[in-house]
């Protein structure tokens, strides 16, 4: 049997220190990828919070303006809304 001599250890050695390195840098890059990712995340978590308060307050204001023009011209309003179903139930009724 062969007994190994330092060079081999060096090899081993050398390589060794060269994937850990390798590892090493992996792990860095992925951990700012990660945390860029994070960020990111974070960003469009809030944009899409504000996004959604601006769709219930608009909302809300043209239920609002709504309920004032039914208030003040109920009988345009009942006109409008047979017109409306009128012209959905017409369209509805086409596609059966």
């Amino acid at each position: 049997m062969r007994k190994p001599s330092s060079g081999d250890h060096t090899t081993t050695d050398r390589l060794s220190e060269r994937a850990h390195e390798s590892v090493d840098k992996f792990a860095r890059t992925a951990g700012k990828g990660e945390e860029q990712i994070r960020h990111k995340a974070a960003d469009t978590e809030a944009r899409v919070r504000d996004a959604g308060q601006k769709v219930k307050q608009r909302s809300r204001e043209a239920r609002q303006s709504i309920s004032a023009f039914v208030r003040n011209k109920p009988l345009i309003s009942l006109g409008i809304a047979f017109a409306a179903g009128t012209l959905l139930s017409a369209i509805l009724g086409r596609r059966t």
